[in-house]
């Protein structure tokens, strides 16, 4: 037997067919395998947009500040990080904290729609910080939550939150607390906001005569602003003031001073 010409035989032999799981899988993800470089490039590309608008929508958003209401806490331009996990499980703004909210039915009317196509592109660049922020949206600081008696002002021209005075280190210099004399108090549910640059901010003391008397519902709340993430000379964390520290409940007891970032 020659078994040197068997040999030679089997391997001029053509390469053996796929089994039947292997082609089943390329023909179940032809994408995955067809197309050239450039196909699997925006594949990829289209895969990390995806997951920078799901991790946009659910987790953390960049908020772009259009205006100088928040100053100097956020200036015009920065990019602040919004936490849209910091209230989702239990846990409910605070005073002090700087929350981006839907003002729609308290701080802004109902908007008329707009071209479908531009409400898109709108969305997604706003969602990565790269547009203003639907004109609904705004930034602001919780002076008071539900059940709070929110006045103004002392002897000394401080705001009074449940009887106590706030020294508001965080305001704009030379600004005073108000020059709009104001006594509320917050439904439950609802939230006293204020700018820091309160000569230059429109929010709830704006709003005492109008529907809803400018409390912002909690549920319209979009996220806690905890970080500046642009311009890189400005990035920092961003945390609860000390100054309503203490601040008693509406009951009678001091609030928690604890701070996040």
């Amino acid at each position: 037997m020659d078994t040197d010409a068997q040999i030679s035989e089997r391997d001029r032999s053509p390469d053996p067919e796929p089994g039947p799981e292997q082609r089943s899988r390329s023909s179940r993800f032809p994408w995955l395998t067809g197309g050239g470089p450039w196909r699997r490039t925006g594949l990829l590309a289209a895969a990390c947009v995806t997951c920078v608008l799901l991790l946009s929508a659910f987790v953390v958003q960049p908020f772009l500040i259009p205006s100088t209401s928040m100053e100097n806490t956020l200036k015009v331009g920065d990019r602040v990080l919004v936490n849209k996990l910091a209230y989702r499980f239990g846990d409910t703004p605070r005073r002090g904290d700087v929350v981006v909210f839907d003002g729609t039915g308290s701080f802004a009317e109902e908007y008329p729609p707009e071209n479908p196509v531009t409400s898109l592109l709108r969305t997604a660049a706003s969602a990565v910080g790269l547009a203003e922020p639907a004109e609904t949206d705004y930034v602001k600081r919780v002076v008071g939550v539900g059940g709070d008696r929110v006045t103004c002002c002392d002897k000394r021209g401080r705001i009074k939150v449940n009887g106590q005075a706030v020294d508001e280190d965080y305001l704009y210099p030379g600004d005073a607390p108000s020059r709009v004399p104001f006594d509320v108090v917050v439904p439950a549910g609802k939230l006293w906001v204020m700018g820091d640059h309160r000569s230059a901010s429109r929010d709830s003391r704006d709003r005492l005569g109008a529907p809803g008397g400018g409390f912002v519902p909690v549920e319209k709340v979009i996220g806690r602003a905890d970080w500046i993430g642009w311009p890189l000379n400005r990035v920092r964390s961003l945390h609860r003031p000390d100054a309503f520290a203490q601040v008693p409940e509406p009951g009678g007891t001091p609030a928690s001073g604890r701070r996040h970032g």
